[in-house]
């Protein structure tokens, strides 16, 4: 990552052939003279890009002090490379270095020091962090020298402490990522035998965890492992891919259990109830009186017509009642159910699947974001720092 920072970069150094005796202790200078002099070579080790601001005039300053300390300023702004390690994305922290020193001169030739020790010498303004992704979280300055085929070099750094802003990846990708997983475990609570409206739920949660996925990678470097949204995101995934293959297994053993039932049920209960209706009818000719056969396929049990109907099905036979009075007689006729019927409807029972499901998956669920947000919310930023640039 790049990072730009704009700096009043100050050197001070002393040259014996500057001195001089006059009124004034203090001599400003025109900023011309600093080509007419020698100065210091300095570069920005991971300086992207430099550049030193002329409006309206060349931001410089140059003062001669009567020893021959010379004070050299100029405004900067500079583009500096920043290594990042983003395992921890978007709770991470780094530690985005600025590097400079000399080019040419070794430091057996020029030694740097900062003038006002380790507190002092580098500030930062209080407006003048304008970050909105970041919080700086302060800066460590320091000193190193590195090695080249042309000699030893003292480097001096700086690293600023950023700490990233959670609340945008709350708002724009955990949140919606939390809401479709709980609208996929809503099919969970539909009737098993709405196709339509759980196979909606299913496929649209996981169309939506697809796009917030892609839409959240497009916004990071291209980065070779996996991060702390990644994982967040990938769990997620499984769940509403879960949610799916769930209710695929669910309406799976329902359609084999009907077909099953069905027959299993239909062949045991079908001839017990064919033998109860017959001892029925029986029953009711020998306490009848009077019973006479007519031509419809309807008997007269006193004063009561019952037609004797025959099912699609052979040998299963049912009676219809034609006369109002006759349930009051014979009140077991109302209570007379088909058990074919009562096979049926448990096609309509709850599955086993889902009533697990209902519970297993919004427990597992925040469980997960349980762990997760103890893990790296109340994790100290580990700050990491680049290597040496040699």
């Amino acid at each position: 990552m790049e990072y730009t920072i704009d700096v009043f970069f100050r050197q001070s150094w002393r040259d014996e052939r500057l001195k001089f005796d006059g009124p004034m202790q203090v001599l400003p200078l025109n900023n011309l003279l600093a080509s007419k002099i020698w100065t210091p070579d300095t570069f920005f080790h991971n300086g992207k890009k430099s550049v030193a601001h002329n409006m309206t005039t060349p931001n410089k300053l140059l003062r001669l002090v009567d020893n021959g300390t010379l004070l050299y300023t100029m405004r900067l702004t500079i583009h500096a490379e920043c290594p990042m390690h983003l395992e921890d994305f978007p709770m991470d922290a780094h530690a985005c270095p600025l590097k400079f020193g000399s080019y040419a001169y070794t430091n057996n030739e020029v030694i740097y020091l900062w003038t006002q020790g380790d507190e002092m010498s580098v500030s930062v303004a209080e407006d003048g962090s304008r970050l909105n992704q970041y919080d700086l979280l302060g800066h460590v300055i320091g000193k190193e020298t590195i090695s080249s085929s042309t000699g030893e070099y003292v480097v001096m750094t700086t690293y600023f402490h950023l700490k990233r802003k959670i609340g945008y990846f709350v708002i724009q990708t955990y949140l919606p990522c939390i809401m479709t997983v709980i609208l996929s475990q809503v099919s969970f609570w539909l009737n098993r035998e709405s196709v339509p409206a759980r196979t909606v739920f299913g496929v649209t949660t996981v169309l939506t965890m697809t796009t917030l996925s892609i839409s959240a990678r497009n916004s990071l470097p291209k980065v070779a492992y996996a991060t702390a949204m990644d994982w967040f995101m990938a769990v997620c995934y499984a769940f509403v891919f879960s949610a799916l293959i769930e209710f695929a297994t669910v309406n799976y053993f329902t359609k084999r259990s009907w077909a099953w039932d069905g027959k299993k049920e239909g062949m045991e209960i079908r001839e017990p109830f064919q033998a109860n209706m017959a001892r029925m009818i029986k029953d009711m000719t020998r306490e009848s009186t009077t019973l006479s056969k007519k031509t419809n396929n309807t008997f007269n049990i006193v004063g009561t017509t019952y037609a004797i109907n025959v099912a699609k099905d052979q040998g299963l036979t049912t009676i219809s009642k034609s006369a109002g009075g006759a349930s009051a007689k014979h009140p077991y006729l109302n209570k007379v159910v088909d058990p074919y019927a009562e096979a049926k409807k448990s096609y309509n029972r709850v599955s086993k699947v889902d009533k697990i499901s209902r519970i297993i998956f919004p427990v597992l669920f925040f469980i997960f974001n349980l762990g997760y947000w103890a893990t790296y919310v109340n994790r100290k930023p580990a700050i990491m720092k680049a290597n040496n640039l040699n």
